[in-house]
């Protein structure tokens, strides 16, 4: 595991991640996965692709967890009702 990401969810932080945080978590991932620190110029789209699609999956994954005795976030909130 890539020591460097960090968790993103509270009460490991005290509030929401913001898009910042959950960007950078998805370029360690990246990163990790594809061995580059930095993608040639031949390979620089698919990995930019990359992240993007992580960085959306850890949003929506941060947007939809339910921590017991949390209480549920507004988003989670509403789609219960």
């Amino acid at each position: 595991m890539c020591r460097s990401i960090k968790t993103l969810r509270p009460p490991a932080i005290p509030e929401e991640a913001t898009q910042d945080e959950v960007r950078a978590a998805a370029l360690q991932y990246v990163r990790k996965v594809s061995g580059f620190r930095a993608p040639a110029a031949h390979n620089r789209e698919v990995f930019d692709r990359a992240v993007d699609a992580v960085a959306r999956a850890t949003q929506e994954l941060l947007d939809d967890l339910v921590v017991r005795g949390q209480k549920p976030q507004p988003a989670a909130a509403a789609a219960q009702e």
